[in-house]
């Protein structure tokens, strides 16, 4: 279908309603000067509701609905994983990062680094995760938001990759580079909804269409009788997609390696759960949050299994003509990532395209203003205000971040379309995040758990890390991806604490972080929320094992 005047209107409603919130929100008040504080963690004023739908609209964006969508086509409900995991991986951080976090006042992670180990750990790292952001998060959300409106708006034959890609950086840029992370987290609110809202909308308008009979419940029991070994968790070694999710490895080895590090140590992820209130409602805002990760698969997972159904044609399957020019590409691979903007064109009526396209932009928007705040952040306080400007005034270190936001933004957008050769986008993701995360993990888990670590064999890890997990992924090993990062943790964990153990003459390391019992209390509405989330995700694996 093709995408209408009621489709743009609603579409450009959304634009001026986002930008007006986030322009409103950020405004200076009446004699107050915008502070580093202001800017950059929200004043430290957010409650436990707008922290959930932060971390909800700051994860999910591009990657997640056009990644994951084509990996549920390409591999099925296996890729929930990730979704699923992160649930419990939330709660771990909200009872055991947290406390120290908000306690030691952070800013940024790399701010805790030097706090813990020194200055020049702080630096690599910052350096890392400013790469990292820019170079990975920013580049393939852009990418993969452009191309979504491409074939959604277009012919999907790239025409309008280019004005796509401009169109997202500017309307990111017109309140995030003003308002900061205040901005950033009252519109996440609005998007979380506008995203939950019109990702349910496509899911059930696809199951309505994919039997010629129609109907909802009659849709979904057709994609689980033809469609059942797509909804396997846990894939064995004779999957193809086995060396992307490796079986029971990925609920014991390498996907708490990627859950750890994105959900407790990431930037643009943490910083909304430092500009909390205090911890107690930071801590409510986790278990949000975990609760609405659950539900993700339901809006990005699914539309992909059910257009593999469509694409594969079993009997008893509406026939949709041309379905197969639509993924085919002329070397006869898949093109994947097709698999949700196709859906939407194809079975989203006018008003509702502009709806659920609205709610698309809403993800890749609030994520790329979440990645450029934090890239802000860290090149602000770790690298410009100690290297730079020691002296900088409030004005100046937020014109900064204004300033390395935009510069990070104009280069996300220039390479952007060298991943059009890149067959699923969200594989890609995890890979390359996966060369440096293991070794960023181990320093963290090293430095806060175990006080004899010491600032140089937290260096050490942190180096050899990276020799180890490029060894590990250029090696004719055959190793899948999770089990590299896996291998590599435990051998950086080894790296640290053998040079911690013989550099350390000491029982404790002068900088050990000292925690007691009564830090780690959390309250009820916590608990009762975790042990929630760990039935339904236990009911969840055992029903789709």
């Amino acid at each position: 279908m093709a995408f209408t005047t009621l489709d743009i209107i609603v579409f450009s409603l959304y634009c001026a309603l986002i930008i007006g919130i986030g322009l409103w929100v950020s405004r200076d008040k009446e004699g107050h000067q915008k502070t580093a504080e202001d800017y950059f963690l929200a004043g430290k004023s957010l409650p436990w509701w707008a922290i959930g739908a932060s971390l909800i609209a700051a994860n999910i964006s591009a990657e997640q609905i056009i990644g994951m969508s084509g990996s549920g086509f390409a591999v099925g409900l296996a890729i929930a994983s990730y979704e699923w995991m992160a649930a419990i991986t939330l709660i771990i951080v909200g009872k055991y990062l947290l406390p120290i976090f908000i306690e030691k006042k952070l800013y940024t992670i790399p701010e805790f680094v030097e706090q813990r180990f020194n200055t020049t750990l702080k630096t690599i790292l910052a350096v890392f995760w400013i790469g990292l952001f820019v170079f990975v998060n920013l580049t393939t959300v852009m990418f993969l938001g452009a191309k979504a409106i491409d074939t959604i708006m277009g012919t999907g034959d790239g025409s309008l990759l280019v004005y796509a890609l401009v169109g997202l950086a500017v309307i990111a840029a017109a309140y995030s580079l003003y308002g900061g992370l205040s901005a950033v987290a009252w519109t996440d609110v609005l998007q979380v909804g506008l995203l939950v809202i019109g990702g349910l909308v496509t899911t059930f308008a696809a199951l309505y269409h994919i039997t010629p009979e129609g109907g909802i419940l009659n849709g979904f029991s057709h994609l689980y009788e033809v469609a059942g070994d797509k909804f396997n968790m846990i894939l064995n070694r004779s999957n193809p997609e086995f060396n992307n999710l490796p079986g029971i490895a990925v609920l014991i080895g390498g996907m708490w390696v990627a859950n750890l590090y994105y959900w407790g140590f990431n930037q643009y992820i943490i910083q909304r759960t430092l500009a909390a209130k205090s911890l107690k409602e930071s801590q409510k805002g986790i278990i949000f949050a975990a609760f609405l990760k659950i539900i993700i698969p339901l809006i990005v997972v699914i539309p992909g299994i059910i257009v593999y159904v469509l694409y594969a044609q079993p009997e008893g399957t509406a026939q949709i003509p041309g379905i197969i020019d639509v993924f085919k590409n002329p070397d006869g691979s898949i093109e994947y990532d097709n698999a949700y903007p196709w859906l939407m064109k194809v079975f989203l009526t006018p008003g509702f395209l502009g709806l659920v396209v609205a709610a698309l932009a809403a993800a890749i928007v609030s994520s790329l203003a979440s990645m450029l705040n934090s890239v802000a952040t860290i090149f602000t306080m770790d690298i410009y205000l100690p290297y730079i400007n020691e002296d900088a005034t409030d004005k100046q270190t937020v014109n900064m971040g204004r300033i390395t936001a935009t510069v990070a933004l104009l280069v996300a957008v220039f390479l952007a379309p060298q991943l059009r050769t890149v067959p699923q986008v969200f594989q890609y993701i995890q890979e390359y995040t996966g060369l440096v995360s293991p070794g960023i993990l181990a320093v963290f888990l090293m430095g806060l758990f175990w006080k004899k670590t010491t600032t140089k064999g937290a260096i050490y890890g942190v180096l050899s890390s990276i020799v180890i997990a490029l060894a590990l992924k250029l090696a004719p090993l055959g190793l899948p991806f999770l089990d590299q990062m896996y291998y590599t943790l435990i051998l950086t964990i080894v790296i640290i604490a053998g040079v911690s153990l013989t550099t350390n003459p000491h029982d404790e390391d002068p900088k050990a972080i000292h925690t007691t019992a009564e830090m780690f209390k959390t309250g009820s509405s916590f608990n009762i929320g975790s042990y929630i989330i760990l039935v339904l995700v236990a009911v969840l694996y055992a029903v789709f094992w």
